[in-house]
């Protein structure tokens, strides 16, 4: 089945090869040049994906991720930079980034990415008995609503932000390596990109942790990674 993916990206020549390989995947392709047009599109539109340039005229691909994330729209965001500042790449999956890939990268790879990002929004989109809950001491996990409470109250996440939730609160204790995490959440392995999961991680704590400098869901285990604290009932 055909997605609709936002490309932003102000560079001509790498927005008419993403979008030109994009439809190769048989997806359709909406493309902007302009970071408030593209913000204002990706609130308006209903995309499966959006792919999204760091630099940009107007606004740029921070300040587009976080509005869009205040805003509540979710849509799966792949943040491209040319930047290469290990801090800038961190800056973008804190402001709410699913991922990202630096230039230069290979159509291959974007490729790759892409059809693991989509093919995990696939995955949640398949029907989920609603009984299928995680109560975790004060936090509730509902797997087919896609829901989770802490004390009573709603918490909003990202479709990514659910997935690694889900993913380590199932399997409690275990302690699972970075790349672990990148291969069963994400969808792949990729040397360098660990800060993915880092940063996903902090996110999580920053929603879920009463206090994120001492947790009690997400657990660092120094060396190694991390694993799911808490009692299940």
């Amino acid at each position: 089945m055909n997605k609709r993916i936002l490309v932003v990206e102000d560079d001509q020549d790498i927005n008419k090869l993403i979008a030109m390989n994009l439809k190769d995947m048989n997806h359709d392709v909406d493309t902007c040049d302009n970071g408030r047009r593209g913000f204002s599109m990706a609130r308006e539109g209903q995309y499966d994906l959006m792919i999204l340039d760091l630099m940009l005229p107007e606004m740029d691909g921070l300040e587009i991720c976080r509005d869009l994330r205040s805003a509540n729209v979710l849509t799966p965001i792949l943040m491209l930079t040319a930047r290469d500042s290990e801090a800038d790449r961190v800056v973008g999956l804190e402001m709410g980034a699913d991922d990202y890939l630096t230039k230069p990268f290979s159509v291959r790879e974007l490729q790759a990415r892409v059809k693991a990002m989509l093919r995990r929004m696939d995955m949640l989109n398949k029907p989920v008995p609603q009984s299928d809950e995680l109560v975790i001491d004060n936090l509730v996990i509902n797997a087919g609503r896609r829901k989770v409470l802490l004390n009573n109250q709603d918490i909003e996440l990202t479709s990514t932000e659910f997935d690694l939730l889900i993913y380590m609160a199932r399997q409690p204790g275990m302690v699972f390596s970075r790349a672990q995490l990148l291969d069963s959440v994400w969808g792949y392995q990729h040397s360098g990109y660990e800060h993915t999961v880092n940063s996903h991680i902090n996110r999580l704590r920053n929603k879920l942790e009463q206090d994120p400098s001492k947790p009690e869901y997400i657990l660092t285990v120094w060396g190694v990674g991390y694993k799911f604290g808490g009692s299940n009932r």
